[in-house]
């Protein structure tokens, strides 16, 4: 435990003064921003289009409701957030293995597993405020150039704010449980690649490929955790949440596909960190 704990507050001492843990907080926050304020700016732009076209007072309302440009936000950046946490974790024991700093924790009386864990966890908590940043800015942002409100047409209400908050919620939710897989995953590389600049490349292909081939792999992608992650070719939960606080009365929600998103990630993580712990006790340092 002792190791653990010491190991843990090296992680924390580096984090703090690291460019790279800087990188993973601020990147995503400021192309978040930079598109929440581009979108505005076209929407302004396009508003007189818009009108000659005779576009219907609903579609313009649903452009101006910020629910659905906050999930769009929330979308993007846990896109961006997922990849540099996983080249963050690619990086991080493989870098450290390549300069020597390994060998002085291991020195200091911490076990193998115990450095291992303790990156583990100080990913985790990387990734918790990065996504505290994330939600407070895209909350923000989206409140100061649009407004909130329900979905309503010709004085109907369709779908009422506290539906809406749900959706998010839930959409939010299921596109988190991922994460900490990934981050794994990522880990998991760090300790078997022969190099950081190996670990970053292999990290990131793999988790690119995982994205590009689920689509063709049918019901078989619903056992790998990126599904269920906001991505490129994004068919996560959160992305129909978009669709849904828009209105759009044709989003079929698949139940087995939630229940799937609650129960693959955690046992993807649970391998994942048993064969990195087998993995760093068998590899050279």
């Amino acid at each position: 435990m002792n190791g653990f704990l010491l190991a843990l507050k090296s992680e924390l001492f580096v984090s703090l003064r690291s460019v790279s843990s800087k990188m993973v907080l601020g990147i995503p926050v400021t192309l978040v921003i930079l598109q929440l304020v581009l979108t505005r700016v076209r929407d302004a732009g396009s508003a007189v289009t818009d009108n000659m076209l005779g576009r219907t007072d609903f579609d313009i309302a649903m452009a101006n409701n910020a629910y659905g440009h906050l999930v769009d936000g929330l979308n993007t950046g846990l896109s961006l957030l997922g990849l540099l946490l996983v080249a963050q974790a690619a990086t991080c024991f493989s870098g450290e293995r390549d300069s020597g700093a390994i060998r002085h924790l291991l020195i200091r009386c911490c076990s193998r597993r115990a450095v291992v864990l303790a990156k583990l966890l100080h990913l985790h908590l990387l990734g918790l405020i990065a996504l505290l940043l994330l939600l407070g800015s895209c909350f923000l942002v989206s409140s100061l150039l649009w407004e909130f409100g329900a979905v309503a047409e010709d004085g109907f209400e369709l779908i009422s704010q506290q539906e809406i908050r749900h959706e998010i919620r839930l959409g939010l939710h299921l596109a988190l449980l991922p994460l900490p897989a990934a981050m794994a995953m990522g880990l998991l590389v760090s300790v078997v690649a022969n190099s950081s600049t190996q670990a970053v490349v292999s990290a990131l292909g793999l988790t690119l490929a995982l994205d590009l081939f689920k689509s063709v792999l049918g019901d078989k992608a619903l056992y790998l955790y990126t599904t269920y992650q906001p991505s490129l070719l994004d068919q996560s939960y959160l992305g129909e949440v978009s669709r849904l606080v828009r209105g759009y009365s044709d989003v079929l929600i698949d139940p087995h596909f939630l229940e799937m998103n609650n129960l693959v990630p955690l046992p993807s993580l649970l391998i994942m960190v048993a064969l990195m712990l087998v993995a760093v006790e068998r590899r050279t340092l």
